[in-house]
């Protein structure tokens, strides 16, 4: 190709290329313009967005306040609910554990002296049996903690002689209010007494040595005199009390200060365990009369009081648990059979196991042989292994 047709193509050269650099350039211009819509696409839907959400978040807040202000209003309802629910329960309780007037209990000094002159008339005379009950531990065989309630001190039973499964709680040393749970198993799970009913009695008990017995509540009442108080847990009622015979009683159990009367079933009947100035290293015994509280017999015994925590009766023999200031393991030690059939020498000498301190209470149930103890706020049962006494 010669020069001459090269400067030809120069200007057709040029042509071609601007009008290639404005279809470029046009089509630059359409991708920013379809970019700018896209971005502006976007910033209308993120402030949409921004403002559905801000929208939202203004309507969470709301529920939030207004479920705050419910939540609230059903604290307060649930709060005065529970209100009116302990003010109907002491209501209930209340109308429940009402008694009739109690009877004017008072000292007959004629009828008391008598009583005094009677039972020292047959004191320490040999007992004639009313069981052919002829057994007498010979170990401890099972120990079973139940729970951990109430005070340090108390006391807590099965009917003695009934076939009723009601537990009876008696919290402390002196109080007027007896709990009652229904059955060992309402017992042993609920901790909160809103599960037990309430016997009010009419006149305050003082110490641990109450018993129940056949339907009814031996206690003993503090003013003046020592009284043995029997109320009829059917009724809500005082069917009779006593002003025990013993003159200047002092604690029965060194370990148990404020025990003045113990009162204990076994195998024959009623028993009291007390103490009198009179003797007062020993402990002494009683046969009670369940029906009129009358004194039956009296014995002094060779047990003696010091370091003494607890006693209880079995077949008609005493058996007196005996510990150390400094709690170790509780053990019978003196035991004294009213009818002489058990010589003390030849008793087993039964040791309970170690445990928190010492027993405020011991009793012993003549049905199931076993022992409902107290033991620094742990309710225990033991189980006995029991063997005849011949056999000793």
């Amino acid at each position: 190709m010669g020069p001459w047709r090269c400067l030809l193509l120069l200007p057709l050269l040029a042509v071609a290329l601007r009008a290639q650099q404005q279809q470029f350039m046009e089509y630059v211009e359409r991708r920013l313009t379809l970019l700018e819509e896209r971005i502006s696409q976007w910033h209308d839907q993120s402030s949409r967005y921004s403002t559905e959400l801000r929208d939202f978040k203004n309507q969470v807040l709301g529920m939030l306040e207004t479920a705050e202000k419910e939540r609230e209003a059903m604290r307060s309802e649930a709060e005065s609910a529970a209100v009116r629910v302990d003010r109907l329960e002491r209501e209930v309780d209340y109308l429940e554990t009402q008694n009739p007037a109690p009877p004017c209990v008072e000292v007959d000094e004629t009828l008391m002296e008598k009583q005094v002159a009677t039972a020292k008339q047959r004191k320490n005379e040999k007992y004639t049996k009313l069981t052919d009950c002829s057994d007498t531990i010979a170990s401890v065989r099972a120990m079973k903690i139940l729970k951990r309630f109430g005070s340090t001190s108390g006391l807590w039973t099965k009917d003695a002689a009934g076939n009723s499964e009601k537990i009876y709680v008696f919290d402390g040393t002196a109080n007027d209010t007896v709990y009652v749970f229904p059955r060992m198993r309402e017992f042993t799970l609920f901790s909160a007494t809103r599960k037990a009913a309430r016997i009010k009695l009419p006149y305050p008990w003082v110490g641990t040595g109450h018993l129940v017995y056949n339907g009814h509540l031996y206690y003993i009442r503090q003013q003046g005199p020592f009284q043995v108080i029997k109320f009829n847990l059917a009724n809500k009622t005082v069917v009779d009390s006593s002003v025990f015979p013993a003159e200047e009683q002092i604690p029965v159990f060194g370990l148990s200060p404020f025990t003045y009367i113990e009162v204990a079933a076994d195998e024959e009947g009623l028993w009291a365990i007390y103490a009198t100035k009179e003797d007062e290293k020993n402990i002494c015994l009683a046969k009670l009369d369940p029906t009129s509280l009358d004194i039956e017999q009296m014995w002094d015994t060779p047990c003696p009081r010091e370091n003494a925590e607890g006693a209880f009766v079995v077949c008609g023999a005493l058996h007196v648990v005996y510990n150390t200031r400094l709690p170790s393991r509780s053990r019978v030690q003196c035991v004294f059979d009213v009818s002489g059939t058990l010589a003390p020498e030849d008793a087993s000498l039964v040791y309970f196991p170690k445990r928190y301190g010492s027993h405020s209470s011991m009793k012993y149930s003549p049905q199931e042989r076993q022992i409902y103890a107290w033991d620094d706020g742990y309710q225990i049962i033991y189980r006995m292994e029991m063997k005849k006494k011949l056999e000793v």
